[in-house]
């Protein structure tokens, strides 16, 4: 175990990476600021300022915490390249700390468990099987007192390195390339201000995903219901064949949902019907449930199922009765990527080029980029290297480091080449 920076491919990469990582940018779910955490913009401010010195006068920090900045093309060949960009969100996890984070390097890993500094944290290796991919390489940890905070840092490394070599050698022809830095996304919020219009790229890419070789082009369709159960209320000392506890109605009904519909139960392409949150009293009680499927028609049966099990759980406790809201989320942004295949093609050759052979995953969940597709701008998700996200076991492999910031370089030329 080394607290030290390794030789790299990519010399200014890995410090790059553990300058923003030391920089306390803790989301806070709390808050009814935006962005949720002034920490934020401590990292924002300093990204501004490191686009200026590589020459992106357009750099600037808006009002809502977003940095944008504009590479323009380097040929005039290339102008009119359409604008593509790279974006990644600088907060992290708001559950686990990110204060006072101290980077640990292990050199020429070589298996098996990893043992951290501190509270005798240990990243074991059964549940880490990608390790198994990293042997011989040089693995970066927390010291086991907060998370790694490489998602997302990871990809603001990765990204701002590519930038600069694409600056630092002008031999390599380009198009518009532009970068955003937003804050947030770990609470929900991450492209709740951002302006896709005044933005002006025709296609993005969200650095923020995990193993080499992956690009994430397929997210849930998501729905919620929020179900309220209706009782009557009477003096408990008094009820005996009078009072109706909304609370057990709604307990009937939680129980009645299908195990095997589960999140815990589930993996894969398979959906869910979680209840995420419940409130109430005696007269009235809200379920708040999730409802999940990779398919936009699997969503239906889903909301239907809530339904019959609510009346069903009903019929037990006579006099109560339900109210059902669905309300719809967002959908599986492989419906948005279709309608641009240059940005999955483009991207799958870029990485292929690196030497991987590229692979499609999807996210059992949602993203930025599934908010910036529906909005009109295609946003798949590129691996950065992420690992065991939001604990105190997080890590990345800096060669998935180095192999994404080539990814981002080689899809840039793939976009040059094919529409120059």
């Amino acid at each position: 175990m080394l607290e030290r920076k390794p030789a790299s491919r990519f010399p200014s990469l890995t410090d790059r990476f553990v300058t923003y990582a030391k920089i306390n940018t803790q989301a806070d779910e709390t808050s009814d600021t935006y962005p949720s955490s002034a920490c934020q913009l401590d990292l924002a401010r300093l990204l501004v300022d490191e686009l200026k010195a590589l020459g992106l006068s357009d750099a600037a920090l808006d009002e809502h915490g977003y940095v944008t900045a504009t590479l323009p093309a380097n040929d005039p060949a290339l102008a009119k390249v359409p604008a593509i960009a790279f974006i990644s969100h600088m907060d992290t996890y708001p559950e686990v700390s990110g204060k006072n984070v101290q980077p640990v390097f292990h050199e020429n890993y070589q298996g098996g468990d990893i043992p951290l500094p501190k509270n005798g944290v240990v990243i074991p290796a059964h549940e880490n099987p990608y390790l198994q991919e990293c042997l011989g390489e040089t693995i970066i940890t927390a010291d086991g007192t907060t998370l790694l905070g490489a998602d997302d840092k990871a990809g603001i490394a990765e990204i701002m390195e590519a930038l600069t070599r694409m600056v630092e050698n002008p031999d390599f022809k380009h198009g518009p390339v532009k970068v955003a830095f937003t804050p947030d996304e770990e609470i929900g919020k991450g492209v709740l201000h951002f302006d896709v219009k005044k933005f002006g790229a025709t296609v993005a890419y969200t650095m923020d995903g995990g193993q080499r070789g992956e690009i994430e082009n397929e997210t849930f369709c998501a729905d919620s219901a929020i179900v309220v159960f209706t009782g009557r209320d009477i003096h408990p000392g008094y009820a005996k064949d009078k009072m109706i506890s909304s609370v057990r109605v709604a307990a009937d009904f939680i129980a009645l949902l299908p195990h095997d519909m589960a999140p815990e139960t589930t993996e894969g392409k398979q959906g869910y019907v979680h209840p995420i949150t419940m409130e109430g009293n005696t007269s009235s009680t809200s379920i708040h449930v999730l409802i999940r499927d990779f398919d936009e028609e699997g969503l239906a049966p889903k909301a239907k199922l809530i339904e019959e099990l609510a009346e069903k759980a009903c019929t037990n406790w006579p006099g109560s009765s339900v109210e059902i809201e669905i309300k719809q989320y967002y959908r599986n942004m492989k419906y948005d990527l279709e309608k641009e295949p240059r940005a999955v093609a483009y991207a799958m050759e870029g990485i292929r080029r690196t030497g991987l052979t590229p692979h499609l995953g999807s996210i059992r969940g949602g993203t930025d980029g599934s908010n910036l597709s529906a909005r009109g701008l295609p946003t798949p998700n590129i691996f950065t290297g992420e690992q065991s996200f939001h604990s105190f076991t997080e890590w990345v492999c800096v060669k998935d480091m180095e192999l994404a910031t080539q990814s981002i370089l080689q899809t840039i030329a793939v976009w040059a080449e094919k529409e120059g």
